[in-house]
């Protein structure tokens, strides 16, 4: 469904913006990866071919990796127990906020699962540049293929 949207401008009506439900699916030129999940799909544009299956399966344990550092990233005290001015220190810090809500922001676990997978994916892209790794990959491959295709 294509529906365009117009803004009054004096006596007339000029179009200011456009929603095509076709377009809203659609893909540019290039490579992209699409998952679909229960809940949600993520895309990846313009992804080296090649690098598919390993971006692939990193974003399989996306979901893994963010639970796991959730539950080690909880906030405790780094020494036990909290010292009587370990304590103190807290309540003064608290107290100067005054009745804003404080708190201490740390990245999300999505975030930092996200900046993993995305270094991950540059360091690939480094290794490839190598001809020997290149050709282990590209023999690693065809004998993916090999496999496959006897099946």
């Amino acid at each position: 469904m294509k529906k365009i949207y117009y803004e009054k401008v004096g006596r007339k009506y000029i179009p200011v913006s456009e929603y095509d439900s076709d377009l809203l699916d659609g893909f540019t030129k290039g490579n992209h990866l699409v998952m679909s999940y229960p809940g949600g799909q993520t895309r990846r544009f313009n992804i080296e071919p090649a690098l598919a299956p390993m971006i692939a399966a990193g974003r399989y344990a996306e979901d893994a990796m963010s639970s796991a550092m959730v539950k080690v990233s909880e906030m405790r005290p780094h020494n036990k127990p909290v010292t009587e001015k370990q304590k103190k220190a807290w309540t003064a810090l608290a107290k100067s906020f005054g009745d804003e809500v404080y708190y201490i922001e740390l990245p999300s676990a999505r975030e930092v699962a996200e900046a993993g997978l995305k270094a991950m994916e540059a360091e690939a892209v480094k290794l490839l540049e190598h001809p020997m790794v290149k050709q282990a990959y590209d023999e690693f491959m065809a004998t993916c293929k090999l496999v496959l295709d006897s099946k």
